[in-house]
Parts: structure tokens; sequence; C-alpha cells
């Protein structure tokens, strides 16, 4: 054989070799990622545990709820949540609309008898609520129990058979790329059915202090809020909760380990958590190298909150927290949600790291709740026409306001038709100072107002972006 035809013959082997191994190789991709080829066996099944939700609000001749302060961000990058997007409503034109309010959601049924996991926005300050079934009869449901931190409700419907009901999946079994499925009631569009996958886990959307998002490109639109979101086996590993305004295939779902964590205080209708008492930053690779850090997991103790559980049990500023209970804490933003997890009165350990040693410390929890992080006028107090309401500066919600300072009570809300709104102030404003008392926390805020109801006015001293000013309010008599 002549050497030039071996090597064509050679040549052609080795061609024909190649093409085999990436036949090979292309179909082991394809079986290894399949793409469904129906999901109506699977929607089949699913849709009648998935209802809709319908509230009405009756408005009060004070015009509603006034103002709120974003609980999500910035308003530019980031729409309302489904429920207040989709109301029919607007705060400038208070005045020209109808004496009620009318809004859709979606919520799934978790038990038998009656149980409904929603949003809270969906059910937020209604005075009625009916839901819908997949059987389009209409039933009276009664809020059951809420938590406006992490978005979640429980409603409950009397009825006199069983119900067809979802099973609740783990969503940290999650992984970027998986198959999901989301059922709801899009612009009122009953049990419209759509699919993507997992597009990032994690996400950090500004919504509450215990940010922990499923993003996914499945669609999902206003009224799809309170929806499940369904992993291939038919189980809940999400509620469908926000969207990007300006974006298309990004929304955003609760991870439904996060729900079944409260479930048991939803029922009873209070979620009670648990508090440290301290604030903290993440650790930055400059801080890391700063503490002698090889890794940047932790979070570091910037300050201790005076008589708190933390300083009680001795930790102190600039230690950083390395673990709870042996779990990890691998980023910052996970530690307020590992404290969170726990009840009140639970003792947790704690190893931190102080001054190049490792040490381990055990501390009792108290209950944030009873922190009095939000403070607004009763029923029977004379200010009651003050329209105000002052929530806890935190550090994360200083950083989203883009605030200069951390510390002290932020104006959360304010009624259009109050002396607080006439007066000049507005919401987003730090209070400093009220009258001639320092405010640092809400339980200040209170007191000062308790002192202040026998004066003549009230003197604030505000920070509003990079400014200090006084406002005054002049009282009635």
């Amino acid at each position: 054989m002549k050497i030039s035809s071996w090597f064509r013959k050679s040549s052609h082997l080795s061609a024909l070799l190649m093409i085999s191994l990436l036949m090979v190789c292309t179909v082991d991709l394809v079986v290894a990622a399949p793409m469904p080829s129906t999901f109506a066996p699977l929607v089949a099944k699913l849709t009648p545990a998935v209802v809709n939700v319908n509230t009405e609000k009756r408005l009060t001749s004070r015009g509603g709820r006034g103002f709120d302060f974003p609980r999500h961000g910035s308003r530019d990058s980031f729409d309302d949540f489904f429920g207040r997007f989709f109301n029919q409503y607007d705060g400038r034109h208070r005045r020209s609309q109808p004496q009620s309010v009318k809004s859709l959601g979606s919520g799934f049924i978790i038990s038998a008898d009656g149980y409904i996991l929603t949003n809270n926005h969906v059910v937020e300050d209604a005075d009625e609520i009916k839901v819908t079934l997949s059987d389009k009869k209409i039933y009276d449901a009664r809020l059951v129990g809420r938590d406006e931190k992490t978005d979640l409700a429980i409603l409950k419907i009397d009825v006199d058979h069983d119900l067809p009901s979802v099973k609740l999946g783990d969503s940290s079994q999650l992984e970027v790329g998986d198959w999901v499925i989301a059922i709801g009631n899009p612009f009122g569009l009953a049990r419209t059915v759509t699919a993507g996958i997992v597009s990032a886990r994690g996400r950090v959307i500004g919504s509450g202090p215990y940010d922990d998002f499923i993003q996914t490109d499945a669609s999902i639109n206003p009224g799809n809020s309170g929806g499940p979101l369904f992993n291939l086996k038919g189980e809940v590993v999400g509620i469908n909760t926000a969207i990007v305004a300006s974006g298309q295939g990004i929304g955003f779902a609760i991870p439904v380990n996060m729900a079944k964590d409260l479930l048991p205080q939803l029922k009873t209708g209070k979620v009670y958590r648990g508090r440290l008492g301290v604030y903290i930053q993440e650790v930055t690779p400059e801080l890391a190298a700063s503490f002698g850090l090889d890794e940047k997991d932790g979070a570091v103790i910037s300050q201790v909150i005076e008589d708190s559980p933390a300083a009680r049990a001795g930790l102190q500023v600039g230690d950083i927290i390395l673990s709870v209970d042996e779990q990890k804490v691998e980023e910052m933003r996970r530690l307020p949600r590992m404290v969170a997890a726990k009840k009140p009165g639970t003792k947790v350990k704690l190893k931190v790291l102080r001054m190049g040693k490792i040490l381990e410390l055990n501390v009792v929890l108290d209950d944030l709740e009873g922190d009095n992080e939000e403070y607004s006028q009763s029923a029977d107090d004379r200010l009651e026409n003050l329209g105000l309401t002052v929530r806890q500066l935190t550090p994360e919600l200083a950083a989203r306001q883009r605030l200069s300072i951390d510390q002290g009570v932020i104006i959360s809300r304010l009624e259009p038709d109050g002396l607080a709104a006439g007066s000049g102030l507005q919401a987003g404003d730090v209070v400093l100072m009220l009258n001639n008392a320092k405010i640092e926390t809400v339980r200040d805020f209170k007191e000062a107002m308790q002192d202040g109801q026998s004066q003549p006015y009230l003197r604030f001293l505000v920070q509003r972006q990079q400014s200090r000013l006084f406002v005054v309010i002049k009282l009635g008599k």
C-alpha cells in the first residue's frame, strides 16, 4: 500500500471516529436534560388546588392607607407587588376614586379542610375576601394569619367535604436550570399555566429583611401573586410574588421552605421571631484580610444593642459570627434569617471569631416583634390626627434608601390629610430628635410622643437625604 493511500484511509477513519464520538456526546447531553414532551397530565392533576383570591377594601373618609413606604427597593426598578399593581387605585387621585377598591390574586389549597396559602399583599387590609375554586364555587374566606416581613398569609374556607390539595416540596433541592410550572390568574385569566426554568436562587430584591427569592423565567404577571410554583414532581417549591416592571422573563417566588417554617405560627394568627440584638455588615475581602481570614464567610458585628441578648451574652463589636447552632453563616444576609427562624426564648450556640480566636457563646434569644419595630397612634390617642407611622431604621433599610446614617427611626407612612403631612414631614425622613429627646429607637419615639401630648407643639429634627432640618407641628387644644 502506498503511503499516500494509507494517510487518506487513516484520515477517513479518524473523521468517522470523531463524528461517532460527537454523536455519542450529543445523545448523552440530550438524555441528561430532556425537555418534557407535555405538562398536560401534571397540570390536570394540580390545577384543581389553585384558587382565585378576590378582595375588597372599603375606603374611609381619611382616604385609605395613606402613602406606603416602599418595602421592595426603587419603584423605578421593581413594580409594586402584584396586588397593589393590579388595584385600580392611585394615592395621587385618591379623592376621585370610588368608595371601595377591588384586587385579584391567586392562592393554593394546602390541606383538605380548606387552608389556603397566598401572599400577604393580596389580602392586606381587605374588608372582604372571597375564594373561587376550580369548580366555580365561591366561598367567603377569613384571614387566619399573615406575616408582612415574608409576604405570606393563610386563609381558611369552611366546606363540608375534602378539597383537592397540593404537596409542599423542598425548595433547597432546586437547582438553577430545573424546570418549574406556574399556575395562577394573571389579569383575571383563571388558571393560566406557564412553564420555564429556575434562573437563579437566593435573589435579594429589597422587599424585606428576609429576601431569599427564587428567580424564574416562567411567565408570571399581575394576578399570579400568591399562586404556586411547582417542580416536575408536582410539589410546590415556591410562591409567586414579584416581577421586574421593565423586564421580561424575570419573576420571583418565595421559597416554600420559608413558608413551611412559618405555617404552624401563621395558623395561630401570630408570628414570633428570635432577636439577637446586633447590627452586622458583610465580611468584605478587605475586612477578611484585616482580621487575618482566608475566607469571607460570616457576619461582622458593627454595633451591639444595649441590654439585648447579644449584649448579655458578651458579644462585642468586631466579632465575626461564623455559625449558628453548627449551621455555617456563608454570607452576612443569611444571619438575620437564621436567627429569626428561632423562637424567642431559644438558646442558640454561636461560633464567633474574636481577635484570631474561635469562641463559642450561648445566647438566649428574645422576641423581635417585642422590640417596638413600628409605632402609630391608637384610636384613643390625642395625637390620632397626626397621621404618622414610624419604623426602626436598620443598616439594610438605610442602604436601600441610600441614607448616610443607619440608626434612628424612619417615617414609613403618612396619611395625606394628617397634621404630619400638612406640616411638611415626608415619608423617608429619619427622626433624630423629638422636642428635646434624642431618638434612636422606636421605643424612644413612643415615649417622646407620650410626653409631647401635653405640649402645644411637636418639634422634629429630621434628616432628609443629606440635609437636616426642623419641622414643627402645632397641636390643637
